[in-house]
């Protein structure tokens, strides 16, 4: 169950966050770093990096590497906004994200969808990107990363949803194909957000 660690959400925000989620394989990561490179720069855009209790080297997103008793220790002090537990592991989006919405800007992060509730409570304002991809080639994805079994994969992905429960804000963007392309939709997406704060 995730837990929420912010003082208490705003009823009106200047800004937004904007949370990318998808399963394994989906190329969420992929297509924040086009994205991010498209909107260097940008005083209203924000990509910002998870607190997470994993090493810093062990692949996938950039994030802030924390042990799991530095990761308590800075729940405790606030430094959170939202924070939440996954797959043994603990997730923190920083506590200066919630200013930054307040000042107006987009802010970006990679989440999960068992923590949006949470994540819309402390923010005010969230639009879920919901990252997918054909089964077939998020199983081709994850075969090639060597980590599992095609079966294993398989059997997941058949129990796993790619779709978001909830009553969410999500625009889905479907990654099957040239990666290129899934970035650009993103980053169109990413435009017509800034013209909603405007």
């Amino acid at each position: 169950m995730p837990e929420q660690s912010a003082t208490g959400a705003t009823d009106a925000t200047a800004g937004m966050m904007m949370i990318v989620v998808g399963p394994s394989g989906a190329g969420k990561d992929s297509l924040m770093a086009i994205a991010a490179r498209h909107f260097a720069g940008h005083d209203k855009v924000h990509f910002t990096r998870r607190a997470i209790t994993r090493p810093h080297d062990a692949g996938g997103e950039d994030h802030e590497a924390l042990s799991d008793t530095v990761f308590a220790e800075r729940h405790a002090a606030g430094d959170f906004a939202v924070s939440w537990q996954a797959h043994g592991l603990s997730y923190g989006i920083p506590a200066e994200m919630l200013d930054r919405v307040a000042r107006g800007q987009l802010v970006i992060a990679n989440g999960s969808r068992s923590a949006l509730a949470d994540i819309r409570t402390a923010f005010g304002r969230l639009r879920v990107v919901n990252i997918t991809a054909s089964p077939e080639v998020l199983a081709a994805r994850l075969e090639a990363r060597g980590r599992e079994s095609r079966d294993d994969i398989l059997r997941r992905l058949d129990r796993s949803s790619l779709t978001v429960a909830g009553d969410f804000d999500v625009v889905t963007i479907d990654n099957s194909g040239a990666l290129e392309d899934a970035g650009q939709a993103l980053i169109a997406m990413l435009e017509l957000a800034l013209t909603d704060l405007r």
